[in-house]
């Protein structure tokens, strides 16, 4: 890692002014939301190594003031975005879907400005009567980022109707609860709280499973028959027309970081454990966690219309977009995606 990054990091995250546009006026700064865990990797390296600010300055945007925060599930993302006070946020396709529809006929309709990785959920359980979905029964707590409307809450609603036909796909959702993922394994590695069982993003599985009685119950990749889009970056159309290279430097801050994170994997991983305060893994083990064929840093879609069209039959879109780029802005139409 560079003198220059070392540096960046012990300036620490800085709290910056942020001045509000007008109609047409291009703001001066940004601020964006994320999560936690590695699907957020990209952000850390767009943050640690101010990619967002050096092709805002290319594109003639010079002296952007650039601003993070992280925050435990969608909910607050989501309300971030539809009040104004955050410009961008990493949200799973769920939350993206839901934006879309909530937003389409708003003076903010929600745009994404492009994917940031595919990862898998895992479901993580510690429950030794526990093998598969069917033995989980009221004595189990299945902590997801928020119930019901996150991606994993959403992946396990599928893996339902598969198992018990169509109709039954909330049967799993009386045994959900909404935790981040950092407090879920702490409640997990502890075994004296109520939940028995953690869907995961990386690392947090790798802690778990680690551990002696835990073992996996469900891959969300094996539910949808393949690898499909965990995080998605979200901003709103007003923004976009009134900004189109800050747009453009944020899509391009994430192709120079998925780049990144591909050619300098030990750097990127010490930037993650230094970002999000992870004392558990050297960066070695960080450096195997992102090197998992499951985990692709990229900006195209991926079977996000799976989800889409889940969504639709039942009943929580009215609206659902035709194809993904519907939900995106022209800054990835020329991506392949699903």
């Amino acid at each position: 890692m560079s003198k220059m990054t070392r540096r960046r990091f012990g300036l620490g995250v800085l709290a910056l002014p942020m001045l509000a546009p007008t109609a047409t006026a291009q703001v001066t700064g940004i601020r964006l939301g994320k999560q936690y865990g590695l699907p957020f990797l990209p952000q850390m390296v767009m943050e640690a190594e101010r990619l967002i600010e050096k092709h805002a300055a290319a594109k003639g945007v010079p002296g952007l003031q650039v601003a993070w925060t992280t925050m435990a599930g969608p909910g607050a993302l989501n309300e971030g975005l539809l009040s104004g006070s955050i410009e961008f946020v990493n949200v799973a396709p769920p939350s993206l879907a839901t934006l879309w529809e909530k937003t389409a006929n708003s003076p903010r309709p929600a745009r994404a400005v492009c994917t940031v990785q595919s990862m898998p959920y895992v479901l993580v359980t510690r429950n030794p009567k526990v093998t598969t979905i069917a033995d989980f029964t009221a004595a189990d707590k299945i902590a997801v980022p928020t119930a019901k409307i996150s991606g994993q809450a959403m992946i396990l609603q599928i893996a339902a109707a598969k198992l018990w036909g169509f109709s039954q796909y909330e049967r799993l959702d009386p045994f959900t609860i909404s935790l981040g993922h950092p407090d879920a394994m702490a409640a997990m590695l502890s075994n004296t709280l109520e939940v028995t069982t953690h869907f995961c993003v990386a690392p947090f599985q790798y802690y778990e499973l680690a551990m002696p009685g835990m073992r996996a119950v469900l891959k969300s990749y094996d539910v949808l028959g393949g690898p499909h889009t965990n995080g998605i970056q979200v901003t709103t159309l007003p923004f976009y027309r009134d900004n189109p290279r800050i747009c453009e430097a944020v899509f391009a801050a994430h192709q120079e970081a998925n780049a990144f994170i591909k050619k300098s994997p030990a750097d990127a991983a010490a930037m993650y454990l230094a970002l999000s305060h992870d004392k558990r893994s050297t960066v070695e083990e960080i450096v195997k966690m992102i090197s998992d064929p499951d985990i692709n840093y990229t900006t195209a879609p991926a079977n996000l219309m799976t989800l889409v069209d889940f969504m639709r039959k039942t009943n929580r879109l009215k609206a659902a977009p035709s194809s993904w780029k519907d939900m995106f802005l022209p800054t990835a139409h020329d991506l392949s995606g699903s």
